[in-house]
């Protein structure tokens, strides 16, 4: 790799990790090329991605960014996934280890807080954002559904009994 490709490619992982809201680092030695396809493509589906680069100008791009702390973890042959969202990549990625042994997850950072393993798999289990804002708007909108149930049930008992009634007095 020439040294002007080098120090573009520390531009754009230094513009990543300054963007992004968490980082994920694993490593996937062992993985097949339809593996690492599958991979980045669920990534991709969840609004993540994965960054697959030399260790040495990954620390150099990590320089001045929140997600700093990954620094250490890159040791051999690791992939990087990063989100904005704070639960899509982990959840990709613990996902994708359950079914991939090969494919260990070392740690990550979201923010300035570092992560191990554990805080990942923590993090991977907790809803999505979407999923959150959906759970909002059904809290909002319920209230709403029942005082609307509560205003109809009278009407419709009130029709039942004089349906009854009717029923009464033809059988009679």
């Amino acid at each position: 790799m020439e040294r002007a490709a080098k120090k573009e490619s520390v531009e754009q992982l230094n513009e990543v990790f300054k963007t992004t809201s968490v980082a994920i680092v694993a490593h996937y030695s062992g993985l097949t090329v339809a593996q690492m396809q599958k991979l980045r493509m669920q990534m991709k589906q969840a609004g993540a991605s994965v960054k697959v680069s030399k260790n040495r100008l990954a620390k150099i791009a990590l320089d001045g960014t929140d997600v700093a702390a990954i620094g250490s973890l890159l040791k051999g042959p690791t992939v990087i996934a990063t989100s904005n969202d704070p639960v899509a990549a982990p959840k990709v990625a613990v996902e994708f280890a359950k079914a991939n042994e090969k494919f260990v997850i070392l740690g990550g950072s979201m923010g300035k807080t570092v992560l191990n393993v554990d805080s990942v798999k923590a993090l991977a289990s907790l809803p999505s954002l979407d999923e959150l804002r959906s759970k909002i708007v059904g809290l909002l909108v319920a209230p709403a559904t029942k005082l609307a149930q509560l205003s109809n049930a009278p009407a419709a008992k009130l029709a039942r009994v004089i349906q009854a009634h009717a029923s009464k007095s033809e059988a009679a």
